[in-house]
């Protein structure tokens, strides 16, 4: 299979970075230090590589360093099939991002289909016991991997249900205000769901007689009142019809941005919600892991895989097993711990990153392995 990694990753005055300068190879990458030194930092830094706001969904104007720094940059050279591409990323004076791939100006579509990042945070932990938002983040976020137009068709429903919600507010009942804004929600909604489902298509297939020790999770989407329409024309129907109930809410209740996601432990047959904190980790994993797999097979590139803090959840039998997915599907992985020993299983299969904090920066040192 061919490889899709970032051989060099710089980091200028990006949150307690003034200034990190990685040089990696393809194989997985354990960084380690105390807590607080920088390790979520880096891989922060490194999902911005991708469509979005990253792995913390932090404003632009909330990584610069302050006070020394009014922005940030982070620049990356990326093997995709063999090919090289220079990567940046940037912003000056809180200003929205700019990307540039190839020293050229792109969207952040563009960065999306050039390569896929996937990662698996802490604050996650609690996705499947919290509110339908967290879910809805996370399908969309492993949709977007299957079909990196899925951004583009999100924000231009978003927009369009923003405006048809002030109108809400408004009490504007003339019909001819509506027509054009529930005919783009309508058309972008139905992608949506499409784009959804698809996704969910390949996570299930995916997970289909994988060798691995991470349990399947079955996943359903769902609507909170009534299912939600399959076309395009009936999503237009169905909104012009709610209008009255929107009105009186104050807001659009139908639609993709009400979906919810279901999980279920299928071999036991348990709702997600009410397993275990370690059933509900091991569940996250698997459906990493899937997305990865899917991945593999779709574009013939594994992802990249950002994993904060994951080994510190596993017993030492599901860490050897997740080492070695890992290395099976030839990801290049970044992943971080408070220590070198959580990493033991990699041995040279891995490259070594120590982290640490010296009267306020953070410094990066090549390690071997423990």
């Amino acid at each position: 299979m061919s490889a899709l990694f970032l051989s060099s990753v710089t980091l200028s005055h990006f949150r307690s970075h003034r200034r990190a300068a990685l040089d990696v190879d393809a194989r997985p990458i354990a960084i380690y230090g105390r807590n607080g030194s920088g390790k979520t930092n880096l891989l922060e830094a490194i999902s911005l590589f991708s469509p979005g706001r990253g792995m913390r969904r932090a404003t632009a104007d909330q990584i610069a360093r302050r006070p020394e720094a009014l922005g940030w940059k982070i620049t990356g050279l990326l093997t995709r099939d063999g090919a090289q591409h220079e990567l940046a990323s940037q912003s000056e004076n809180a200003a929205a991002r700019t990307v540039r791939i190839d020293d050229k100006s792109a969207t952040q579509s563009e960065l999306g289909h050039l390569l896929r990042v996937l990662w698996l945070v802490p604050s996650m932990d609690r996705l499947w016991i919290e509110g339908a938002e967290g879910r809805r983040r996370f399908l969309d976020r492993m949709t977007l991997s299957f079909t990196p137009s899925h951004a583009d068709v999100s924000l231009a429903y978003e927009k369009a249900m923003r405006e048809r919600n002030r109108l809400l507010k408004d009490q504007v009942r003339d019909a001819h205000w509506y027509l054009a804004l529930e005919t783009q929600m309508s058309e972008a909604g139905a992608r949506i769901q499409a784009n959804r489902i698809a996704a969910l298509d390949r996570l299930a297939a995916a997970q289909q007689n994988a060798e691995t020790l991470f349990p399947a999770a079955e996943l359903t989407l769902t609507q909170p009142d009534s299912p939600l329409p399959d076309t395009a024309d009936d999503l237009r129907q169905a909104l012009a019809n709610g209008r009255r109930a929107d009105m009186a809410a104050g807001r659009t209740l139908i639609g993709p941005h009400r979906s919810d996601l279901t999980g279920v432990y299928a071999a036991k047959g348990v709702a997600a919600r009410d397993c275990s904190t370690g059933e509900q980790k091991a569940l996250l994993i698997s459906l990493i892991l899937a997305n990865a797999r899917a991945l593999a097979q779709d574009i013939g590139l594994p992802p990249i895989i950002l994993l904060d803090e994951v080994a510190a959840h596993l017993d030492a039998d599901r860490r050897a097993a997740l080492y070695d997915e890992i290395c099976a599907l030839g990801s290049q992985a970044w992943m971080t711990g408070t220590g070198p020993e959580l990493f033991s299983q990699l041995g040279n299969r891995a490259q070594y990153l120590e982290v640490t904090e010296e009267s306020g920066l953070s410094a990066v040192t090549q390690k071997d392995a423990p």
